[in-house]
């Protein structure tokens, strides 16, 4: 059972990373859209929306790939976490003030509009997964286990 719990926390765990790495591709390629997305969360002030629409998406990619890979997988999974908990937030907010808005989660087309209230879902399963990973993810399964093999000695 417990080899069975590894097991599938390893591929809940590369699943999450990939799931990343795909949502930061469009936001990478289309700033200036990943900008008016976020500008129409109404939660950030003026000056900070184009800093996070162009730092957000690169930090997704690269804690996506550290998760992928199971390298730096402690502080690659706090922050994935941090961003999921935060996204669960400005999608609640909006969806409390009655707004359905395009999340930008994957892609930043004007035509990707869909319910708020199926993101909102769809980012608790992420955090399920992420609180999954937290609990049954091994070193084992990862590059981790290279890294604190040299450190040890």
């Amino acid at each position: 059972m417990k080899d069975t719990l590894k097991i599938l926390a390893f591929i809940v765990r590369v699943a999450l990373g990939i799931i990343f790495i795909v949502a930061s591709f469009d936001k990478i390629m289309h700033p200036a859209e990943f900008a008016k997305i976020i500008h129409n969360y109404r939660l950030m002030p003026g000056f900070l929306i184009n800093l996070l629409a162009i730092t957000l998406p690169w930090i997704e990619l690269i804690c996506g790939i550290l998760l992928t890979l199971g390298l730096f997988r402690e502080g690659a999974f706090s922050v994935i976490t941090a961003l999921i908990i935060i996204f669960i937030i400005a999608v609640g907010i909006n969806v409390v003030r009655g707004v359905n808005l395009d999340c930008g989660c994957f892609t930043v087309s004007e035509h990707a509009r869909g319910s708020a209230m199926l993101v909102l879902l769809r980012d608790f399963g992420l955090l399920a997964m992420a609180i999954f990973v937290y609990f049954f993810d091994s070193i084992s399964t990862g590059l981790d286990r290279f890294r604190k093999k040299s450190l040890a000695t």
